[in-house]
């Protein structure tokens, strides 16, 4: 009977990066500055608004696994990975890796519980980054941050996608601070498959509006949900509702 309903197309999820990302992706110039995770315990949290927390650590509270990058500690939080907890236990809690189910990090466990949820494609927006990349808008090294756009796409386009047949759709970010080297990177994707990228619900806030002309398209039809977008390259009238090719997306580290 369930055979009869077809798939769903999910164009709003969420990917946990793995540890490794930008370890395995960024050029080797810059892996010492490159983010990194680090299991610290944590005393207390409070979310001030967009990426902004107020947060305090412990060595005997309860522990969890923190991005860190220049001034920022990102801390892992079971509302991003909430997959397997009952609804009343999706809070702020901060969690580790290992409490998470593994396709919130791992592609082929994802694709396998896309199966079990009766999904048959996921378009999966950013954590650490932020839903367009602002973590690395944010950079004071804006050379670094740039390498980091590249690093997180090679990633998302290669490792994550790679190896799913079409099932995991990329969806790139672009260095929101500079339009020209947005469109070049919106190019690089598309040239290697990518048909979605993410920016600001704002891009007028940003200066991008001239990304349209730097990339020589008339409009990028946007998937909006809670002041994120995706902008589709793909069939105007379809946007990212679009059924994705059944392919290998493929690239190399950088």
């Amino acid at each position: 009977m369930a055979d009869d309903f077809p798939k769903i197309v999910s164009v709003d999820d969420h990917v946990v990066e793995p540890a490794h990302v930008w370890e395995r992706w960024l050029p080797a110039k810059h892996r010492d500055k490159a983010p990194r995770v680090e299991r610290r315990g944590i005393g207390t949290m409070r979310h001030v608004g967009g990426g902004t927390y107020e947060q305090t650590f412990d060595p005997d509270g309860p522990q969890a696994d923190c991005w860190v990058y220049e001034d920022l500690v990102y801390i892992h939080k079971r509302h991003v990975a909430a997959v397997g907890f009952d609804r009343d236990e999706m809070t702020m809690s901060p969690m580790t890796y290992d409490e998470m189910r593994p396709g919130c990090y791992d592609p082929k466990a994802r694709v396998d519980d896309m199966e079990l949820n009766w999904v048959e494609a996921s378009l999966s927006f950013p954590s650490f980054p932020r839903f367009c990349g602002q973590t690395f808008l944010e950079a004071k090294d804006r050379e670094l941050a740039e390498a980091c756009v590249y690093a997180y796409n090679d990633w998302m386009v290669d490792e994550w996608c790679g190896d799913s047949g079409g099932r995991l759709i990329p969806l790139p970010i672009i260095p929101l601070w500079d339009a020209e080297l947005a469109a070049a990177e919106v190019r690089r994707n598309a040239a290697r498959g990518a048909r979605a990228v993410c920016f600001s619900e704002i891009p007028a806030v940003l200066g991008l509006p001239s990304i349209h002309t730097a990339t020589g398209t008339r409009s990028l039809p946007r998937a909006r949900r809670r002041g994120r977008s995706c902008a589709c390259t793909s069939d105007r009238r379809r946007g990212c509702r679009r059924r994705p090719p059944t392919r290998r997306w493929r690239s190399q580290p950088r």
